[in-house]
Protein backbone atom coordinates (compact mmCIF):
# COMPACT_ATOMS: atom_id res chain seq x y z
CA UNK A 1 0.00 0.00 0.00
CA UNK A 2 1.34 3.57 -1.04
CA UNK A 3 1.56 6.74 1.61
CA UNK A 4 2.65 9.95 0.34
CA UNK A 5 4.11 12.53 2.85
CA UNK A 6 2.99 16.28 1.74
CA UNK A 7 5.44 19.42 3.14
CA UNK A 8 3.35 22.21 3.48
CA UNK A 9 4.26 24.24 0.11
CA UNK A 10 1.94 26.53 -2.33
CA UNK A 11 1.17 25.35 -5.78
CA UNK A 12 1.53 27.37 -8.74
CA UNK A 13 2.05 27.33 -12.58
CA UNK A 14 -0.11 25.62 -15.34
CA UNK A 15 -1.53 22.18 -15.25
CA UNK A 16 -3.75 20.87 -18.27
CA UNK A 17 -6.66 18.72 -16.16
CA UNK A 18 -7.47 15.51 -17.09
CA UNK A 19 -10.47 14.95 -19.30
CA UNK A 20 -14.11 14.40 -18.03
CA UNK A 21 -14.69 10.51 -16.66
CA UNK A 22 -18.48 11.52 -16.34
CA UNK A 23 -18.51 12.46 -20.49
CA UNK A 24 -16.16 9.18 -21.55
CA UNK A 25 -18.23 6.73 -20.23
CA UNK A 26 -21.30 8.37 -21.45
CA UNK A 27 -19.32 8.03 -24.61
CA UNK A 28 -18.13 4.67 -25.10
CA UNK A 29 -21.11 3.58 -23.77
CA UNK A 30 -23.12 5.13 -26.93
CA UNK A 31 -20.41 4.17 -29.16
CA UNK A 32 -20.47 0.61 -28.20
CA UNK A 33 -24.63 0.28 -29.17
CA UNK A 34 -23.76 2.37 -32.63
CA UNK A 35 -23.56 0.51 -36.30
CA UNK A 36 -20.18 1.80 -37.40
CA UNK A 37 -17.17 2.70 -35.81
CA UNK A 38 -16.00 5.75 -33.28
CA UNK A 39 -13.18 7.01 -32.60
CA UNK A 40 -13.02 8.63 -29.45
CA UNK A 41 -10.40 11.04 -28.37
CA UNK A 42 -8.24 12.86 -25.28
CA UNK A 43 -9.18 10.34 -23.34
CA UNK A 44 -7.28 9.73 -19.67
CA UNK A 45 -7.61 6.54 -19.19
CA UNK A 46 -8.68 6.23 -15.11
CA UNK A 47 -10.01 2.62 -13.67
CA UNK A 48 -13.30 4.02 -13.99
CA UNK A 49 -13.10 4.17 -17.66
CA UNK A 50 -10.97 0.87 -18.00
CA UNK A 51 -13.78 -0.16 -15.94
CA UNK A 52 -16.61 0.73 -18.51
CA UNK A 53 -14.39 -0.63 -21.55
CA UNK A 54 -14.25 -3.72 -20.26
CA UNK A 55 -17.56 -4.28 -19.62
CA UNK A 56 -18.95 -3.69 -22.70
CA UNK A 57 -16.46 -5.63 -24.23
CA UNK A 58 -17.74 -8.09 -22.60
CA UNK A 59 -21.12 -7.07 -23.60
CA UNK A 60 -19.83 -8.19 -27.50
CA UNK A 61 -18.70 -4.78 -28.24
CA UNK A 62 -14.80 -4.44 -30.59
CA UNK A 63 -12.84 -1.99 -27.92
CA UNK A 64 -9.13 -0.94 -29.10
CA UNK A 65 -7.20 1.16 -26.62
CA UNK A 66 -4.52 3.29 -27.73
CA UNK A 67 -2.81 4.83 -24.39
CA UNK A 68 0.04 6.57 -25.98
CA UNK A 69 -2.20 8.33 -28.39
CA UNK A 70 -5.04 8.86 -25.36
CA UNK A 71 -7.50 7.23 -27.94
CA UNK A 72 -10.41 4.47 -27.23
CA UNK A 73 -11.83 2.76 -31.18
CA UNK A 74 -15.16 1.42 -30.19
CA UNK A 75 -16.49 -1.05 -33.41
CA UNK A 76 -20.27 -0.69 -32.13
CA UNK A 77 -22.71 -3.78 -31.87
CA UNK A 78 -26.25 -2.37 -33.14
CA UNK A 79 -27.21 -5.76 -31.15
CA UNK A 80 -25.39 -6.97 -28.23
CA UNK A 81 -24.07 -10.31 -27.94
CA UNK A 82 -22.55 -11.15 -24.39
CA UNK A 83 -19.45 -12.96 -24.58
CA UNK A 84 -18.34 -13.47 -20.77
CA UNK A 85 -21.74 -13.33 -18.72
CA UNK A 86 -19.67 -12.19 -15.92
CA UNK A 87 -18.55 -8.14 -16.03
CA UNK A 88 -16.60 -6.88 -12.91
CA UNK A 89 -17.39 -3.14 -12.39
CA UNK A 90 -14.30 -3.06 -9.66
CA UNK A 91 -15.34 0.39 -7.60
CA UNK A 92 -17.10 2.37 -10.65
CA UNK A 93 -20.68 3.56 -9.72
CA UNK A 94 -21.24 4.35 -13.56
CA UNK A 95 -20.25 0.91 -14.86
CA UNK A 96 -22.89 -0.54 -12.67
CA UNK A 97 -25.87 1.59 -12.68
CA UNK A 98 -25.70 2.65 -16.23
CA UNK A 99 -24.89 -0.88 -18.05
CA UNK A 100 -27.36 -2.95 -15.93
CA UNK A 101 -30.54 -1.91 -18.18
CA UNK A 102 -28.23 -2.12 -20.91
CA UNK A 103 -27.44 -5.55 -20.33
CA UNK A 104 -30.97 -6.17 -19.58
CA UNK A 105 -32.17 -5.41 -23.41
CA UNK A 106 -29.95 -8.51 -24.19
CA UNK A 107 -32.49 -11.14 -22.67
CA UNK A 108 -28.76 -13.18 -21.16
CA UNK A 109 -28.15 -13.94 -18.12
CA UNK A 110 -24.99 -11.20 -16.80
CA UNK A 111 -23.64 -11.44 -13.31
CA UNK A 112 -22.03 -8.10 -12.55
CA UNK A 113 -19.61 -7.86 -9.80
CA UNK A 114 -17.39 -5.48 -7.92
CA UNK A 115 -15.48 -3.93 -5.14
CA UNK A 116 -14.50 -1.77 -2.15
CA UNK A 117 -18.23 0.22 -1.70
CA UNK A 118 -19.44 -0.33 -4.73
CA UNK A 119 -20.45 -3.87 -3.86
CA UNK A 120 -23.31 -2.24 -1.59
CA UNK A 121 -24.20 0.34 -3.48
CA UNK A 122 -28.03 0.75 -3.49
CA UNK A 123 -29.93 -0.50 -6.14
CA UNK A 124 -32.99 -0.95 -5.21
CA UNK A 125 -34.61 1.23 -7.81
CA UNK A 126 -33.99 -1.69 -10.40
CA UNK A 127 -35.11 -4.17 -8.31
CA UNK A 128 -38.41 -3.37 -8.62
CA UNK A 129 -38.12 -2.58 -12.36
CA UNK A 130 -37.09 -6.27 -11.91
CA UNK A 131 -39.50 -7.49 -9.99
CA UNK A 132 -41.86 -5.37 -11.69
CA UNK A 133 -41.53 -7.25 -15.00
CA UNK A 134 -40.65 -10.48 -13.85
CA UNK A 135 -37.26 -10.44 -14.57
CA UNK A 136 -35.39 -12.88 -12.65
CA UNK A 137 -32.00 -11.48 -10.39
CA UNK A 138 -30.19 -12.67 -7.93
CA UNK A 139 -27.97 -11.15 -5.49
CA UNK A 140 -25.96 -11.64 -1.75
CA UNK A 141 -28.16 -9.49 0.65
CA UNK A 142 -28.85 -7.12 -1.51
CA UNK A 143 -24.48 -6.78 -2.54
CA UNK A 144 -22.60 -7.87 -5.22
CA UNK A 145 -22.57 -10.05 -6.93
CA UNK A 146 -26.29 -9.28 -8.89
CA UNK A 147 -27.17 -11.98 -11.68
CA UNK A 148 -30.04 -10.73 -13.81
CA UNK A 149 -31.65 -13.14 -16.44
CA UNK A 150 -34.49 -11.51 -18.30
CA UNK A 151 -35.65 -9.02 -20.96
CA UNK A 152 -36.52 -5.12 -20.11
CA UNK A 153 -39.60 -4.66 -21.88
CA UNK A 154 -40.56 -0.88 -22.97
CA UNK A 155 -43.21 0.55 -20.92
CA UNK A 156 -43.68 2.96 -18.19
CA UNK A 157 -40.94 3.61 -15.64
CA UNK A 158 -41.06 5.48 -12.32
CA UNK A 159 -37.86 6.19 -10.64
CA UNK A 160 -36.85 8.53 -7.41
CA UNK A 161 -34.86 11.58 -8.75
CA UNK A 162 -32.84 12.20 -5.08
CA UNK A 163 -31.37 8.67 -4.82
CA UNK A 164 -28.89 8.76 -7.62
CA UNK A 165 -29.32 10.17 -11.50
CA UNK A 166 -27.28 7.16 -12.68
CA UNK A 167 -30.39 4.91 -12.84
CA UNK A 168 -31.99 7.66 -14.94
CA UNK A 169 -29.50 7.68 -17.21
CA UNK A 170 -29.25 3.90 -17.20
CA UNK A 171 -32.10 3.46 -18.62
CA UNK A 172 -31.94 6.25 -21.36
CA UNK A 173 -29.15 4.04 -22.22
CA UNK A 174 -31.34 1.04 -22.61
CA UNK A 175 -35.00 2.10 -23.61
CA UNK A 176 -34.12 3.44 -27.37
CA UNK A 177 -33.09 -0.34 -27.90
CA UNK A 178 -36.69 -1.52 -26.84
CA UNK A 179 -39.77 -2.56 -29.34
CA UNK A 180 -42.02 -0.11 -27.90
CA UNK A 181 -41.89 3.33 -26.45
CA UNK A 182 -41.38 3.82 -22.80
CA UNK A 183 -41.74 6.68 -20.51
CA UNK A 184 -39.30 7.55 -17.18
CA UNK A 185 -41.67 9.46 -14.85
CA UNK A 186 -39.60 10.87 -12.00
CA UNK A 187 -41.45 10.15 -8.08
CA UNK A 188 -39.25 12.95 -6.56
CA UNK A 189 -37.37 16.19 -7.47
CA UNK A 190 -34.73 15.13 -9.87
CA UNK A 191 -31.18 16.13 -7.80
CA UNK A 192 -28.06 16.29 -10.08
CA UNK A 193 -29.99 17.41 -13.32
CA UNK A 194 -26.30 18.17 -15.60
CA UNK A 195 -25.98 14.56 -15.15
CA UNK A 196 -28.43 13.76 -16.77
CA UNK A 197 -28.12 16.96 -19.68
CA UNK A 198 -24.82 15.25 -20.38
CA UNK A 199 -26.58 11.72 -20.92
CA UNK A 200 -29.35 13.35 -23.04
CA UNK A 201 -26.39 15.52 -24.60
CA UNK A 202 -24.04 12.04 -25.83
CA UNK A 203 -27.43 10.30 -26.91
CA UNK A 204 -28.01 13.28 -29.17
CA UNK A 205 -24.01 13.36 -30.26
CA UNK A 206 -24.99 9.77 -31.46
CA UNK A 207 -28.29 10.03 -32.79
CA UNK A 208 -30.76 9.28 -30.52
CA UNK A 209 -33.57 11.28 -29.02
CA UNK A 210 -34.78 12.24 -25.57
CA UNK A 211 -37.78 14.08 -25.04
CA UNK A 212 -37.08 15.86 -20.94
CA UNK A 213 -40.40 17.39 -19.97
CA UNK A 214 -39.50 19.63 -17.50
CA UNK A 215 -36.81 16.68 -15.76
CA UNK A 216 -40.29 15.48 -14.48
CA UNK A 217 -40.49 13.04 -17.32
CA UNK A 218 -38.88 11.21 -19.95
CA UNK A 219 -40.03 10.25 -23.39
CA UNK A 220 -38.14 7.87 -25.10
CA UNK A 221 -39.26 6.53 -28.93
CA UNK A 222 -38.31 2.77 -29.31
CA UNK A 223 -36.68 1.21 -32.01
CA UNK A 224 -34.02 3.69 -32.41
CA UNK A 225 -30.48 3.36 -33.75
CA UNK A 226 -27.13 4.55 -32.61
CA UNK A 227 -25.24 5.93 -35.22
CA UNK A 228 -21.25 5.73 -35.15
CA UNK A 229 -19.62 9.74 -34.17
CA UNK A 230 -16.34 10.61 -33.71
CA UNK A 231 -16.25 12.48 -29.85
CA UNK A 232 -13.62 14.35 -28.08
CA UNK A 233 -13.56 14.14 -24.52
CA UNK A 234 -13.65 17.87 -22.62
CA UNK A 235 -11.82 18.66 -19.77
CA UNK A 236 -13.41 17.63 -16.21
CA UNK A 237 -14.91 20.11 -13.64
CA UNK A 238 -14.67 17.71 -10.48
CA UNK A 239 -10.59 17.58 -10.99
CA UNK A 240 -10.05 21.15 -12.04
CA UNK A 241 -12.05 21.91 -8.75
CA UNK A 242 -8.70 20.90 -6.59
CA UNK A 243 -6.63 22.84 -8.12
CA UNK A 244 -8.57 25.84 -8.60
CA UNK A 245 -9.07 25.69 -4.36
CA UNK A 246 -5.51 25.17 -4.39
CA UNK A 247 -4.92 28.44 -6.27
CA UNK A 248 -7.27 29.96 -4.18
CA UNK A 249 -5.36 29.12 -0.71
CA UNK A 250 -2.33 28.97 -2.32
CA UNK A 251 -0.54 30.71 -5.40
CA UNK A 252 -1.86 31.52 -8.78
CA UNK A 253 -2.59 28.56 -10.59
CA UNK A 254 -3.97 28.03 -14.09
CA UNK A 255 -6.10 25.46 -15.46
CA UNK A 256 -5.95 24.03 -19.16
CA UNK A 257 -8.50 22.43 -21.41
CA UNK A 258 -11.66 23.16 -20.16
CA UNK A 259 -14.82 23.88 -22.17
CA UNK A 260 -16.29 27.09 -20.44
CA UNK A 261 -19.85 26.47 -22.01
CA UNK A 262 -19.68 22.51 -20.36
CA UNK A 263 -23.15 20.85 -19.40
CA UNK A 264 -20.67 19.55 -16.42
CA UNK A 265 -22.63 20.38 -13.18
CA UNK A 266 -19.29 20.65 -11.30
CA UNK A 267 -18.83 23.79 -13.16
CA UNK A 268 -20.61 25.11 -10.24
CA UNK A 269 -17.09 25.63 -8.89
CA UNK A 270 -16.50 28.54 -10.63
CA UNK A 271 -19.59 30.96 -9.23
CA UNK A 272 -19.34 28.73 -5.57
CA UNK A 273 -15.63 30.32 -5.29
CA UNK A 274 -16.43 33.68 -6.40
CA UNK A 275 -19.37 33.50 -3.85
CA UNK A 276 -16.78 32.89 -1.43
CA UNK A 277 -15.14 36.02 -2.51
CA UNK A 278 -12.55 33.49 -4.53
CA UNK A 279 -10.93 35.32 -7.60
CA UNK A 280 -11.06 33.39 -10.63
CA UNK A 281 -10.80 34.47 -14.29
CA UNK A 282 -11.29 32.90 -17.69
CA UNK A 283 -9.40 32.96 -20.71
CA UNK A 284 -10.50 30.80 -24.10
CA UNK A 285 -10.23 26.95 -22.38
CA UNK A 286 -7.52 28.23 -19.63
CA UNK A 287 -8.96 28.62 -15.86
CA UNK A 288 -7.16 30.47 -13.19
CA UNK A 289 -7.58 30.64 -9.95
CA UNK A 290 -5.72 34.05 -7.95
CA UNK A 291 -4.87 33.84 -3.97
CA UNK A 292 -7.75 35.32 -2.61
CA UNK A 293 -9.17 35.52 1.27
CA UNK A 294 -12.31 33.88 1.18
CA UNK A 295 -15.68 33.89 3.54
CA UNK A 296 -17.88 31.46 4.68
CA UNK A 297 -21.68 30.91 3.13
CA UNK A 298 -23.98 28.59 2.43
CA UNK A 299 -23.36 25.55 -0.45
CA UNK A 300 -26.11 23.77 -1.86
CA UNK A 301 -24.70 20.42 -2.82
CA UNK A 302 -27.69 18.45 -4.42
CA UNK A 303 -26.50 19.48 -8.27
CA UNK A 304 -22.84 18.94 -7.65
CA UNK A 305 -22.02 16.39 -5.06
CA UNK A 306 -18.37 15.62 -6.14
CA UNK A 307 -17.19 19.00 -4.99
CA UNK A 308 -18.13 18.77 -1.70
CA UNK A 309 -14.32 17.42 -0.26
CA UNK A 310 -12.54 19.85 -2.02
CA UNK A 311 -14.95 22.68 -1.09
CA UNK A 312 -15.05 21.59 2.93
CA UNK A 313 -11.02 22.24 2.63
CA UNK A 314 -11.75 25.24 1.00
CA UNK A 315 -14.34 26.33 4.00
CA UNK A 316 -11.92 24.71 6.77
CA UNK A 317 -9.47 27.82 5.30
CA UNK A 318 -11.84 30.38 4.60
CA UNK A 319 -13.11 33.33 7.31
CA UNK A 320 -16.38 32.22 9.14
CA UNK A 321 -18.66 29.69 8.95
CA UNK A 322 -19.62 27.61 5.64
CA UNK A 323 -22.58 25.04 5.65
CA UNK A 324 -23.34 22.37 2.91
CA UNK A 325 -26.81 21.02 2.55
CA UNK A 326 -28.49 18.89 1.04
CA UNK A 327 -25.56 16.55 0.62
CA UNK A 328 -26.77 12.76 1.81
CA UNK A 329 -25.91 11.19 -1.32
CA UNK A 330 -22.28 11.50 -0.30
CA UNK A 331 -22.90 8.94 2.32
CA UNK A 332 -22.98 6.10 -0.56
CA UNK A 333 -20.00 7.03 -2.80
CA UNK A 334 -16.51 5.62 -3.04
CA UNK A 335 -16.60 6.25 1.10
CA UNK A 336 -19.45 7.85 3.23
CA UNK A 337 -17.51 11.12 2.12
CA UNK A 338 -19.38 13.34 5.01
CA UNK A 339 -18.06 11.17 7.74
CA UNK A 340 -14.37 10.89 5.88
CA UNK A 341 -14.28 14.41 5.03
CA UNK A 342 -15.34 15.41 8.65
CA UNK A 343 -12.63 12.79 10.13
CA UNK A 344 -9.69 13.30 8.44
CA UNK A 345 -9.91 17.19 8.13
CA UNK A 346 -10.60 17.37 11.74
CA UNK A 347 -7.54 15.19 12.63
CA UNK A 348 -5.16 17.53 11.18
CA UNK A 349 -6.85 20.88 12.91
CA UNK A 350 -10.13 21.89 11.00
CA UNK A 351 -13.40 22.77 12.72
CA UNK A 352 -15.78 20.83 11.41
CA UNK A 353 -19.63 19.60 12.52
CA UNK A 354 -20.97 16.75 10.54
CA UNK A 355 -24.76 16.61 10.37
CA UNK A 356 -27.00 13.72 8.59
CA UNK A 357 -27.43 15.52 5.52
CA UNK A 358 -24.29 18.46 5.21
CA UNK A 359 -21.68 19.75 7.02
CA UNK A 360 -21.30 22.78 8.87
CA UNK A 361 -17.54 24.25 8.77
CA UNK A 362 -16.05 26.81 11.12
CA UNK A 363 -12.67 28.57 9.12
CA UNK A 364 -9.33 28.96 10.47
CA UNK A 365 -6.77 30.63 8.70
CA UNK A 366 -4.53 27.63 8.92
CA UNK A 367 -4.52 23.86 10.02
CA UNK A 368 -2.15 22.05 11.93
CA UNK A 369 -0.60 19.09 9.79
CA UNK A 370 -0.32 15.07 10.66
CA UNK A 371 -1.58 11.33 9.91
CA UNK A 372 -4.91 10.84 7.28
CA UNK A 373 -6.31 8.13 5.44
CA UNK A 374 -7.78 8.06 2.11
CA UNK A 375 -10.63 5.95 2.84
CA UNK A 376 -9.54 4.35 -0.67
CA UNK A 377 -11.62 7.19 -1.79
CA UNK A 378 -10.08 8.99 -4.42
CA UNK A 379 -11.71 12.51 -3.70
CA UNK A 380 -10.83 12.34 0.21
CA UNK A 381 -7.36 11.87 -0.99
CA UNK A 382 -6.95 14.80 -3.57
CA UNK A 383 -8.64 16.77 -1.12
CA UNK A 384 -6.34 15.98 1.98
CA UNK A 385 -3.73 16.99 -0.64
CA UNK A 386 -4.82 20.24 -1.42
CA UNK A 387 -5.35 20.71 2.71
CA UNK A 388 -1.56 20.32 3.37
CA UNK A 389 -0.80 23.65 1.76
CA UNK A 390 -2.34 25.56 4.29
CA UNK A 391 -0.92 23.22 7.29
CA UNK A 392 1.95 24.12 9.47
CA UNK A 393 3.49 20.45 9.70
CA UNK A 394 3.77 18.02 6.96
CA UNK A 395 0.76 15.45 5.92
CA UNK A 396 0.72 12.18 5.75
CA UNK A 397 -1.63 10.15 3.22
CA UNK A 398 -2.23 6.64 3.51
CA UNK A 399 -3.08 4.61 0.56
CA UNK A 400 -2.35 7.53 -1.44
CA UNK A 401 -2.70 5.01 -5.05
CA UNK A 402 -6.41 5.08 -4.78
CA UNK A 403 -6.70 8.83 -6.92
CA UNK A 404 -5.71 6.46 -10.19
CA UNK A 405 -9.89 5.39 -9.89
CA UNK A 406 -9.90 8.99 -11.60
CA UNK A 407 -6.85 11.16 -12.23
CA UNK A 408 -3.53 8.83 -12.32
CA UNK A 409 -1.46 11.72 -12.63
CA UNK A 410 -2.38 13.36 -9.87
CA UNK A 411 0.96 13.20 -7.82
CA UNK A 412 2.97 14.10 -11.05
CA UNK A 413 0.85 17.52 -11.87
CA UNK A 414 0.73 18.17 -7.76
CA UNK A 415 4.93 18.02 -7.91
CA UNK A 416 4.62 20.13 -11.22
CA UNK A 417 3.27 23.19 -9.77
CA UNK A 418 5.90 22.88 -6.89
CA UNK A 419 4.73 20.33 -4.65
CA UNK A 420 7.04 18.89 -2.41
CA UNK A 421 5.62 15.39 -1.58
CA UNK A 422 7.70 11.38 -1.08
CA UNK A 423 5.51 8.83 -2.14
CA UNK A 424 6.47 5.58 -0.35
CA UNK A 425 5.12 1.87 0.41
CA UNK A 426 4.54 0.37 3.95
CA UNK A 427 4.34 -3.12 2.25
CA UNK A 428 0.82 -5.44 1.52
Amino acid sequence: MKHVTLNPSKLKGEVVIPTSKSVCHRAVICAGLSEGVSNIDNVVFSQDVEATCGAMSNLGVEIALDKEASKIKVKGAAKLEPKDVSINCFESGSTLRFLIPVAATTGKKVTFDGKGKLVERPLQDYYRIFDEQQIHYENADEKLPLTIDGKLKAGEYRIKGDVSSQFISGLLFALPLLDGDSKIIVTTELESKPYVDLTIDALKTFSVDVENVNYREFIIKGNQKYKASDYRVEGDFSQVAFWLVAGSIGADVVCDGMNINSLQGDKAVLEIIKSMGGEISVEGNKIKAIPSKTKGTVIDAAECPDLVPVLTVLAALSEGTTEIVNASRLRFKESDRLSAITSELNKIGADIEEKEDGLVIRGKEFLIGGTVDSWNDHRIAMALAVASIRCKEPVIIRDSSCIKKSYPNFWEHFKELGGNLNEWSLGE
